[in-house]
């Protein structure tokens, strides 16, 4: 067969014929049914069998492999619209030609010739031949076929190629590999390529062998373990050890404390599934363990235990005074609380039982957040209210926290599952209304294992967390009695959903003479105490300690305070054990020289009125200041430049001020020319990022003075957000910005009408020497910031001013 022959085609689905192969097909696709009668129609009965390429129902010759095998049809069955036969491969075929005739495909076919021939002479070749044949041998062993059929198979193949050819067409390789070995001419590399595939056989069912036989000796291995543990069992018995062995002791002990537990129903058939699976399972098995270990936990939480309330509200009021110096507002809200439990409990359970039948109040709606810069005691207060309640106290820090199996816990699923921290806290605790502390609730984080936050919901609503179900328990845990207690630093830090279930109670920072208080009460003896020093020792003036509260500190609370008179008293004890001094009694100088140089330098007020600089008021975490705003005019074309590292909102108050100033240039008595020059806005210091709209007056003020050389007076500050329409609008912060500037030397204060109700926050130390105005218009707050301005049936006048008002710095 070396010219062209013109064929029936027969597509082969999800088969490769090798020549020299016999299989048998079944067919039922009119097309191929055609191509068979069509074969069977010749004397020889050939047709040309091609793997499709992609297996699907209708046939293209886009869809045909090129390469195939001449066969020729033997045995057939018709059946209905079906035939099944046994085709016999002769020799490959390349298909010249695909085209479609009378319903079937036809290819004009050239017969392929093997190329080169393998040189029998050859060692390489003869080994590369035998090599092929003993291990065929072997994967025929392998796979369980008889040695006398493996034998038969390969001695009727004599050449290499045909020898190819036969193993090739046994072996379990995917199609597209079968096609690439009927695809190769060349015997050599044909042999090659089939020995490459029967070896990684050989392996793959050496390694699943593997497999097998290690599987069946740990399966053999755990029976013998189990038949042991039976006899052991057994034996244990027989001894009168009891049936969980050596563990008998402690689990009896276990049993004795569960059933002591006064559990809700749901919990008790929880804790009577497990107890059976234990007694079922061998002592020393892994699920034993875990299930143990969920049992001791269970059993170590107070699911009835409580502590009894203190409700003498006279008593809590002490105790919370004895230990905190201020926090008036967070003292209220402490003692109301136990006014209502005392209330209620005299209403309904007068008499003796008083105690005991409050101590069952539900705490619903009592959660609350303490939210406020660090070092103001909001941690410290939650622990005396727990000593003003009698109750015991737990914390858990919650900076950081990420997963949400951080508050819930792990499924018992897990390997090293534990309850989350609530649970954790509670079996701290020991009682089921403990005063819960969950401190830094600002800081908690986000991740892909889910959001804490999120989890926190449940535990913080009173309406739901009398069933809170942690993970691990896997059965509701009532929290309904506990007092929980937030702390954060800064209200953006916590979800809006999550902060609408807590009662805010804002912490503002200590003024000077709350922190000289607390350092003369609380501070200077822990100190004293902590390093070997009595007060015969070491004695601060009143000035010393206010030079170490102004010049060594700047904060909010009291931490850094610690901190320094800590380092003053490490000094001095330092001098006492040398024998330099017995006792010191320490002034401002002696500070300087105890403590180095001075770590803070707070502004003070100007020395006199200038043109173009006007006093500000500003607030940050760590307290209040003064700042000061600095207008300059200069040559240009009436632009407005603006540094000192100002955010948007304030840039946006500096345009406004500029704004409104051109507006009612007339009334301020500005000349049309200077606005005809840049005007130049700084607020130093210029490293400091500063933002927010409470500088507009200061802004207005400023910008005026520069253009109109009228000063502004030294000795106020202000502060209030400005409108182009000229109102002032109220701004936050009041308590801490004035006391900033009483600290500076300022003597007069301009702040918004609405902002009046919070000079109640003010010590009467601090109203009783300062001058408050308050302003609802920007022209009624400049006639209190500009020298020479005066206010008059809602209009701004600027007068002449003398010359030994003011001295002119722009």
């Amino acid at each position: 067969m070396s010219e062209n022959l013109v064929l029936p085609v027969l597509p082969l689905r999800e088969i490769v014929l090798f020549p020299g192969a016999s299989i048998p097909i079944a067919a039922g696709r009119p097309g191929t049914l055609k191509a068979i009668e069509a074969a069977l129609a010749t004397a020889d009965r050939l047709v040309f069998a091609v793997a499709q390429r992609v297996d699907q129902e209708e046939v293209s010759p886009s869809n045909l492999y090129t390469v195939g095998t001449i066969a020729s049809v033997g045995a057939i069955q018709r059946g209905m619209g079906s035939a099944r036969l046994l085709l016999q491969g002769q020799t490959r075929g390349i298909a010249m030609r695909l085209s479609e005739k009378g319903g079937m495909l036809e290819a004009a076919v050239l017969p392929a010739r093997d190329m080169p021939p393998l040189d029998l002479n050859d060692p390489a070749s003869v080994a590369l031949q035998k090599e092929l044949r003993e291990r065929s041998a072997d994967l025929g062993k392998k796979l369980g076929i008889p040695d006398e059929v493996v034998s038969q198979v390969l001695s009727e193949a004599v050449e290499p190629g045909t020898l190819a050819d036969i193993v090739a067409a046994y072996i379990d390789i995917p199609v597209i590999e079968r096609q690439k070995l009927l695809e190769t001419l060349g015997i050599e590399d044909r042999v090659r390529r089939t020995l490459v595939h029967v070896q990684r056989l050989i392996s793959v069912l050496e390694a699943q062998e593997d497999i097998k036989s290690k599987v069946q000796q740990e399966i053999s291995g755990r029976q013998k373990e189990m038949f042991l543990r039976e006899q052991l069992k057994a034996i244990q018995k027989e001894l009168g050890e009891g049936e969980f062995g050596g563990d008998d002791a402690h689990l009896k002990e276990l049993k004795a404390k569960l059933d002591a537990l006064e559990l809700p129903d749901e919990a008790r058939k929880e804790v009577e599934r497990e107890w059976s699976r234990l007694k079922r399972l061998q002592g020393e098995s892994m699920e034993a363990g875990v299930i143990r270990t969920f049992l001791e936990t269970l059993a170590e939480l107070p699911w009835s235990r409580r502590s009894e309330d203190h409700l003498d509200v006279v008593e809590a009021a002490r105790i919370l005074e004895e230990d905190h110096y201020g926090l008036p507002d967070v003292k209220d809200r402490v003692l109301e609380f136990l006014a209502v439990r005392q209330l209620i409990a005299e209403r309904e359970a007068p008499g003796q039982e008083r105690a005991k039948e409050a101590a069952a109040l539900p705490g619903k709606g009592k959660i609350l957040l303490f939210i406020g810069p660090p070092g103001v005691g909001k941690t410290s207060i939650a622990k005396s209210i727990a000593r003003a309640m009698g109750r015991k106290y737990v914390r858990i820090s919650l900076g950081g926290a990420r997963d949400e199996a951080d508050i819930r816990g792990h499924r018992r699923t897990y390997v090293g599952a534990m309850p989350g921290r609530i649970l954790q806290g509670m079996k701290q605790a020991g009682t089921k209304n403990p005063v819960f502390l969950l401190d830094e609730i600002d800081k908690l984080g986000v991740s892909f294992q889910g959001d804490p936050a999120s989890a926190l919901l449940e535990v913080l609503d009173p309406a739901q967390n009398d069933t809170f179900t942690d993970h691990y328990l896997g059965i509701p845990f009532d929290l309904s009695e506990v007092l929980f207690v937030a702390t954060a630093n800064f209200m953006q830090g916590i979800p809006a959903p999550l902060l609408d279930r807590l009662e805010t109670v804002e912490f503002t920072g200590y003024t000077e003479e709350e922190k000289r208080e607390i350092a003369r009460r609380y501070l200077l003896p822990r100190v004293l105490s902590g390093n070997g020093l009595s007060r015969e020792n070491l004695e601060l003036r009143d000035d010393a300690l206010a030079a170490v509260i102004s010049e060594y500190t700047r904060e909010a609370g009291v931490r850094q305070l610690e901190r320094s008179l800590d380092k003053l008293a490490r000094k001095v004890a330092r001098k006492i054990a040398a024998k330099e001094v017995s006792a010191l009694l320490v002034t401002p100088a002696d500070v300087e020289t105890l403590l180095g140089r001075k770590k803070v330098h707070p502004e003070q007020k100007i020395p006199a009125d200038q043109v173009g600089i006007a006093t500000g008021m500003y607030y940050t975490p760590a307290g209040g200041d003064i700042m000061f705003v600095e207008a300059a005019l200069m040559p240009g074309k009436g632009d407005l430049v603006l540094t000192g590292q100002m955010g948007d909102v304030m840039k946006e108050s500096a345009r406004a001020a500029w704004t409104f100033a051109r507006v009612h240039a007339d009334k301020l008595g500005i000349h049309d020319q200077a606005f005809e020059r840049d005007v130049h806005i700084h607020v130093p210091a210029g490293a400091v990022p500063k933002d927010g709209p409470s500088a507009g007056i200061a802004m207005a003020t400023a910008i005026v003075s520069a253009l109109s050389r009228k000063p502004a007076r030294h000795d106020t500050a202000m502060t209030g957000e400005i409108t182009l329409s000229g109102r002032v609008l109220p701004i936050g912060g009041v308590k801490e910005k004035v006391l900033g500037a009483v600290r500076a030397g300022i003597t007069t204060v301009v702040l918004p009408k609405e902002n009046e109700v919070d000079l109640e926050d003010l010590p009467e130390s601090v109203r009783s020497r300062l001058t408050v105005h308050t302003v609802t218009q920007l022209e009624e707050a400049m006639s209190l910031t500009i020298r020479g301005a005066e206010y008059r049936e809602g209009h701004l006048r600027l007068l002449p001013v003398q010359p030994s008002d003011s001295s002119t710095a722009h």
